[in-house]
């Protein structure tokens, strides 16, 4: 895969993990700063990301909804995505819009 291809499918897993929110907070996960790593290797993407506990309920859910939506990318046939909760999430790993939109600022 040449370069520019990937970067420009890693650009468009970005995209897509702005549109997957965390059901208790009105924040994509990605400005949450859950995301905490994306790889992809020829046609599959690997997403490492954590939750904002680990006993989120939605956890599940946003796995879902985050696979169907970069498998729905061009040039991606198969997203896993891995959680881990190391590093422990906190609210610093979040954009400053995130904060200021959730009232931190």
């Amino acid at each position: 895969m040449a370069e520019n291809e990937f970067l420009q499918i890693e650009e468009k897993v970005v995209e897509m993990l702005k549109t997957v929110y965390d059901p208790e907070i009105p924040i994509d996960i990605y400005a949450l700063g859950l995301v905490y790593g994306i790889d992809v290797d020829g046609s599959t993407v690997n997403i490492k990301m954590t939750l904002t506990a680990p006993s989120c309920p939605a956890g599940d859910f946003m796995v879902e909804d985050i696979k169907q939506k970069v498998e729905s990318i061009d040039g991606v046939d198969n997203c896993n995505v891995e959680i881990v909760f190391e590093p422990e999430w906190n609210q610093d790993m979040m954009t400053e819009e995130a904060k200021l939109e959730l009232g931190f600022l």
